[in-house]
Formats: C-alpha cells, sequence, structure tokens
C-alpha cells in the first residue's frame, strides 16, 4: 500500500502544480476558466520529454480517473432531483435521438472510409456515450482486439479536446445566456465527463452543473448500448456457445450510483448550504487536477501518425455530432 502510494506520487504532485498554475490563470481570465487552462497547460506539458517520463504515468492516470470520478460523486451531493427533472421529456428524449443517431452515423461512415466493424462500434460507443469509459465497456463484449480499443480511445479523447475548446464558442454565437440549450449542446456531445467539466466551465458554473447532468443521462443508457453493439457484432459473427455471465458493474461506471445516491440524500435531507457549498469547492479542485491529468495524457502525435482516414472519421464525426444537435435543439428545447 505504501509503495503504491509512492508510485502515485510524483504524477499526481505534477498534476496539482499544472492546476495551481491553471487556478491562477483562471483567476486572471476568469471567463475562459481554470479548466481549460489547466487541460492546455498538461498537453502542453504532456507532449514534451519531460511529461513523458514512465515515473509520472500512475500519478497522472490516477488523477485523469479516479479523482475526476470523485468528483462527479460529490457533484451529487450539490444537487437534487429537481436538478435532474430541469432537462424535462424534451431533454431527455433529445438524449436518446442523439445517442441513436450518433451510434447509426459512425457505423455508417467507419463502413465508408472502410474500417473494420469492430473499430467503428468502438467508436459508436466512445462518441455516443461517455468515451474510454464506454470503449473499455464494449470491448469485451464484442471481443475487439486490443489494437483497435487503444486507437479508439486516442481519437476519442483528441476529438472530444478539439470540439471542448469549439463548443463554448459555438454557443457564444448561437445560444448566448440560454442555459439549458448550452448545456444539451455541451453535454449531450462531448465524449467524456472531464470534457463537459471543461467545456462548461469555459461558459459559466450553472451550464458546467446542468451539462454534467446530461451527460450522466447518457452515461445511464450505457447498458442499452452496449447491449445493442453486442446484437449488431453477433449477427454477423458466430459466437461460441458458452456464455459469458453478465457483470453490472462491468458496464455501468461505479461513478453514476455514487451521484444519485449522494442526489438522493441530498433531495430527502436537504443537506445545509454552507456544507454544499464547500463540498463543491473541493469538488471543483478536483476537477482541475483531474483535467490536467487528462490533459497530461493526451498526445497530439498520435492522431496525426495514423493518417489522413483517421482524421476524417474523427471530424466527420464532430461536423455530424455539432449539427444534428444544433437542430435538436432548436426543434426540442
Amino acid at each position: 500500500m505504501t509503495r503504491k502510494i509512492i508510485n502515485l506520487l510524483p504524477g499526481l504532485l505534477a498534476c496539482i502544480a499544472i492546476a495551481m498554475f491553471g487556478i491562477a490563470l483562471g483567476r486572471i481570465f476568469p471567463n475562459l476558466g481554470s479548466g481549460l487552462f489547466a487541460i492546455l497547460i498538461g498537453i502542453l506539458f504532456g507532449n514534451l520529454k519531460i511529461g513523458s517520463y514512465s515515473i509520472l504515468k500512475s500519478g497522472v492516470k490516477f488523477s485523469g480517473s479516479n479523482l475526476l470520478y470523485i468528483s462527479i460523486v460529490l457533484l451529487g451531493a450539490t444537487l437534487t432531483f429537481n436538478s435532474l427533472l430541469e432537462i424535462g421529456i424534451s431533454g431527455l428524449t433529445f438524449i436518446l435521438i442523439q445517442m441513436t443517431a450518433t451510434i447509426m452515423f459512425v457505423v455508417w461512415l467507419g463502413k465508408k472510409l472502410r474500417f473494420g466493424e469492430d473499430f467503428g462500434l468502438l467508436m459508436a460507443s466512445g462518441n455516443a456515450v461517455c468515451g474510454s469509459s464506454a470503449i473499455v465497456a464494449t470491448a469485451p463484449t464484442i471481443q475487439a482486439r486490443e489494437s483497435d480499443v487503444a486507437v479508439s480511445i486516442t481519437i476519442v479523447n483528441l476529438l472530444g479536446t478539439v470540439l471542448m475548446v469549439m463548443l463554448p464558442l459555438i454557443i457564444s454565437v448561437i445560444f448566448h445566456d440560454n442555459v439549458l440549450r448550452s448545456s444539451a449542446l455541451i453535454g449531450g456531445t462531448l465524449q467524456s465527463v472531464g470534457q463537459v467539466v471543461a467545456s462548461g466551465s469555459i461558459v459559466g458554473e450553472t451550464v458546467k452543473d446542468q451539462a454534467a447532468v446530461f451527460k450522466i443521462s447518457r452515461i445511464i443508457f450505457l447498458v442499452g448500448v452496449v447491449f445493442v453493439l453486442k446484437q449488431i457484432k453477433l449477427k454477423k459473427v458466430e459466437q461460441p456457445k458458452t456464455k459469458v455471465p453478465f457483470q453490472w458493474n462491468t458496464i455501468v461506471p461505479w461513478y453514476v450510483g455514487g451521484f444519485f445516491i449522494l442526489c438522493c440524500i441530498n433531495s430527502i435531507l436537504h443537506i445545509p448550504e454552507i456544507a454544499t457549498h464547500s463540498i463543491k469547492g473541493f469538488g471543483n479542485y478536483l476537477e482541475i487536477i483531474a483535467l490536467a491529468g487528462i490533459g497530461l495524457s493526451v498526445k497530439i502525435k498520435d492522431l496525426t501518425l495514423n493518417g489522413w482516414k483517421l482524421s476524417s472519421y474523427a471530424g466527420g464525426i464532430g461536423l455530424f455530432q455539432i449539427v444534428f444537435a444544433l437542430l435538436l435543439i432548436l426543434l426540442l428545447l
């Protein structure tokens, strides 16, 4: 246990240091937000030699995943079911249609560009639901190769990083101060929780919180998405007769359950505002540290090394997600 903590420290301290720089810059440029600075500084250092040392890997991975998930769980303590109901039936309808259309388009475009079926299914899962987590959850059910998993995670993260910066600019032009529509665009399209948090923070604290609700709503449907993608694979590939037992915890992220448990507690007991304020502040610090870790993990060269087809695939997905989401939002919200 002590050795594990020691292994985590270098990378964790690096993420904390970057987060502190991000917070300082965020105070100077509040319209951009500390989260954006943290992830951009992380990307900068992550693509330099200093950020590639193996001693940092464990702590960076811990920061970019565990700390982020803890911050999402803590977010539940600051919300009530009234917060979740704010997106309403129209919001949930938007999420379902957007996810379904994204899966269909990503699979179709993958076939047109002559990528393997497994790779297309992984990309569909990652872009429609929750990035790396969805890809990791989908891969065993369709028996995907490790190489397909690695490339799809890289492309999804790089695409999400680009959209993370683009969406606030689009929002400022089209939606202005409309919180619901802004939150729907960010929470309904971005690939990972960290990207939703960072992009929402650029627009505003209220948008960030509600965008997280839209994002959590997408994650809830991960079970259904994995099931559907598995059925698509089963139709074309003869599977072995031995059945793999269903394991709930490998499909539904643990932080979704934690989020709803704390949200339920707050809805029933009404946690005092002074306590929720402190929880929210601590959660925000964890978010910024996690975003620094995510930034350190992004390798810009990975996208260019895989050729124009991957760039076209990622660009086509991003363009479709934005255009289709904008149309849906204007129609439903």
